[in-house]
Formats: C-alpha cells, structure tokens, sequence
C-alpha cells in the first residue's frame, strides 16, 4: 500500500485557486471595460495600475482562503458548507481589497462595478471548481486511486458505526482493512471488515503496512489503554484519531466548550441554558399570556359559571406538579371532576369513560379550556407557552428510576403545550415516547420552533382525542 500526500494535493488546490483569482480578474476587467465599455468619470485607470493589485489580491485571498478552512481534507463534508465558507472568505477578501485600493493607494477612480464583477465570477469560478475537483476524485476512487488505508483498534459500537458509515460513502475514498480487538475472535467479520489479530499486534502491524490512518475505537470499558495507543501511534508517524464510543450518551450534535484550552462535551446541548434565550422566551411567555388572558378571558367567564352552576366545589382546581429543576409548584386547572379526597386524585390518570368527569369537565377536557388557568402560572413564571408538560410529583419519582433520560424534561420551564402534545402524545399515551419528543423539543429549541408549535397547537391541540 502506498501511503497517499495530502500535502501534495493541498499545493495543487492552492496553486488552483491562484490561477482562477487571477483569470476572474482578468474576465472581470474584459466584461467592465471591453464588454460594457469605460464611461468613467475622470478618465480609466492605466491597465498596468488595475493588474498591479493582483500582487495584493492572491495572496491574501489565498491566506483567507487558508483561515475560513478550505484546504483541510474534505473527503466525508458536503459541497454546500465548503461554498459556505468560500462566500465567507471572498466577502473578508473584498472588504480588504476596498481598504487597500482606496485608503492605502488612494485610487478614488477604481472601477467599484469591476470589483462587483470579479466578487460574483471569482466565486463562481472557484465553487465550480471544487464541485468538478470532487467529482474527480470521487471518479478516481472508485477506480482505486486516491484511497486511505485505516486500521481500527477496538471492536465497539463506535467500531461498527465507521465501517457503516464507509461502506455507505464509498466516494470518500476509505478502506477499513481491520480491525484489532483482545476480545472478539479472529475472522469476526462486519460487512465484511475483519477482526485481524489482538491490540498487541499493533506495533507490529503499523511497522509492515503503510497505514493512512489508525482509528481507535475502543469500547467505553478499555479506555485506561487509550494513552499508550496514541503514543504508539503518534511514535510511528502515522495519522491517528480517536472515535468515542459513548455518543449514545449525546445528541446527535454536541455541544463543545473550551475552557482555557481544556475541551468540554456537554452530555446534551441545551439552548435555553443561555442566558439572552431564556430572556427572549420570557418575554414571549409573559407577552403571550397577558395576550391570552384577555382574549379567551369570555371562554374563561362561561367555563367559570358553567362549573358553578353544574357541580359542587370550587372552580380553580389546584394541584402540584413538578416544575425546572425539580421544584415543585401548584398548577392551575379549571375543575372538570368531582370532588374527591387527596388519596382518590393520587391513584392515577384520568381515563376514557372517567366517572369522575363531570358533563362540563369532559367538554373542558375536550376543548382544553380546563388548561386556560395556565396562563396565570405562565405569567408568574412557573411555566412557559411551550415546554415539556408538567407531571404529578408520585409519577416522577416513578418515571425516573424506570425511563431513561426521563429528567432531562425538567432542565426548562414545563410548557402549557408541547411538541409531544401536538403529535398526538396527551392523556393516556406512551411516556416513552412523549419524552422522546420533549427531549428533542430542548435540544432544539428556536423561537421559530416554539411558534411552530403554538400554530400546531392552534391547528390540532385544541380538540384532542386523547384527552378525556
């Protein structure tokens, strides 16, 4: 095997770049002075003194292209990122490019339309050019050129999940020629990549075959061993990078800090930890439940009476519930059963055909105008618009110890609706699953989500066949 020269690829790139820098250039001048001709006041620029700002142009373009991360390999990225970044560094690129012209060489008669036309076509030119570069090397790989070579070292679920996501990606150019685990049998095979021979062969193995890449995928209980390996690998010149075997742990995107060059994964990533989205949020909840309270305020007045007149008992039922971070705090409902001891209301949720519902409460429940009090714990701070619903303190201390993740639900305000609850998980549905959605519901929290979910809300969660 012959260990493939990214640096030589990378020159190849730059010396690329440099040349289409320059012909954009060129094609610009053409299109502003030959194609629309040169209608300048005070007269055109000597050629010489417009090409003369090439020796500025390239190498800083060049250097910024270096910055904004384009010449890193991109072997497992998209197209659309790489361009990102292109337009990022062509636009810093432009804005020094006006600096030097008209500040430091005081050319005040510098076609701007010619530096217009060179932004636009140096761009395309360049993000056509990498399309076409990948599109070459992807036809080259799969010739069986252009090929890294990787060694694992640890059957794990981490181990599994990069074989897979190679075998689906053949166009990045990888071969997983095995992997080295102490407990897995020889000859274990998955997807056809085999467990070749124990972790101690590796010095062995590393000093036989000219390896691109050794990936340590050790399983989550082998990590004492994960030091030696890196200095083993790093001792041998080659390439090494470490795949964690606990993302089962994370979401799907985590959340990374450095603290004063000490790296942080955060076990989930939460946007309303940050203190100007917990203050948008507020806002929004104390904005849209004084909105609330007086538009339904008739609904209110008549579920008000309605109770009143049909049932013994007071109008407002309260009841604690378990709110951020643990703490318990008393919800507001409007009282839709009869009236019953502490020890009867603890027993369970309500379900279909509750005798215990009132001929107004199961309309209430129906309609969810028994939820409206809410807007009073959303105006005091106990609850958000949007957010995990709220449970009874007995069925935490039940959940937790039986759903995983089940208290991550608690690390924001308990909402008066949810994501779980417009996709049909209210009443007596799957806990499981409802936690499922709130968890995705904090980890992705937008504004735009929370007001995609009042719109849902406004569109399906109002009549509920789950609530009875």
């Amino acid at each position: 095997m012959i260990r493939n020269n990214q640096s030589h690829l990378n020159t190849l790139h730059v010396i690329g770049d440099g040349i289409i820098i320059v012909l954009s250039y060129i094609l610009a001048f053409w299109i502003r002075f030959d194609l629309m001709g040169a209608n300048l006041i005070g007269g055109r620029l000597s050629v010489e003194q417009y090409f003369s700002s090439l020796y500025f142009l390239v190498p800083v373009y060049l250097i910024l292209y270096n910055y904004f991360d384009l010449y890193s390999s991109k072997r497992a990225s998209k197209l659309l990122p790489e361009i990102n970044n292109l337009v990022k560094a062509n636009i810093v690129g432009m804005i020094c490019y006006i600096v030097y012209v008209y500040v430091f060489v005081k050319q005040l008669h510098f076609s701007r339309l010619m530096m217009f036309i060179f932004f636009i076509v140096n761009i395309v030119f360049a993000s056509m050019a990498r399309g076409l570069l990948r599109k070459i090397l992807r036809y080259a790989r799969k010739k069986g050129y252009n090929i890294k070579h990787i060694l694992l070292v640890g059957y794990s679920r981490s181990a599994e999940a990069y074989i897979m996501r190679m075998i689906d990606n053949p166009s990045w150019g990888y071969d997983v020629t095995g992997v080295l685990d102490d407990f897995v049998p020889v000859n274990t095979s998955y997807h056809g990549v085999k467990v070749i021979g124990k972790i101690d062969m590796l010095q062995e193995l590393m000093d036989k075959n000219n390896y691109d890449e050794i990936i340590i995928t050790l399983p989550l209980d082998q990590y004492e061993s994960l030091e030696t390996l890196v200095a083993m690998c790093e001792k041998s010149g080659i390439h090494t990078k470490f795949v964690p075997d606990y993302t089962s742990l994370f979401p799907s995107n985590p959340y990374t800090e450095d603290i004063q060059g000490l790296p942080v994964i955060n076990i989930r990533y939460v946007p309303l930890a940050s203190g100007i989205n917990k203050l948008i949020k507020r806002i929004m909840d104390i904005v849209g439940s004084l909105f609330a309270i007086v538009i339904f305020s008739p609904f209110m007045i008549y579920a008000a009476i309605a109770i009143k007149l049909t049932s013994k008992g007071p109008i407002i039922f309260k009841q604690e519930r378990v709110g951020m971070h643990g703490k318990p705090f008393m919800m507001y409902k409007f009282r839709t059963m009869e009236v019953q001891t502490e020890e009867t209301e603890k027993k369970g949720w309500t379900t279909r055909n509750d005798p215990r519902v009132t001929k107004v409460g199961r309309f209430l429940r129906k309609t969810s105008i028994d939820e409206m009090p809410q807007f009073f714990n959303i105006l005091i701070g106990q609850m958000s618009l949007v957010g995990p619903r709220p449970e009874r303190p007995q069925f935490v201390e039940k959940f937790k110890e039986q759903i995983p993740r089940y208290m991550v639900k608690h690390q924001v305000r308990p909402g008066l609706t949810g994501w779980a609850q417009i996709n049909g998980f209210r009443g007596d549905t799957s806990i499981r699953k409802r936690i499922e959605y709130d968890i995705y519901y904090i980890e992705n929290w937008t504004v735009g989500f929370d007001l995609k979910i009042l719109l849902g809300t406004f569109r399906y969660g109002f009549v509920n066949k789950n609530a009875y």
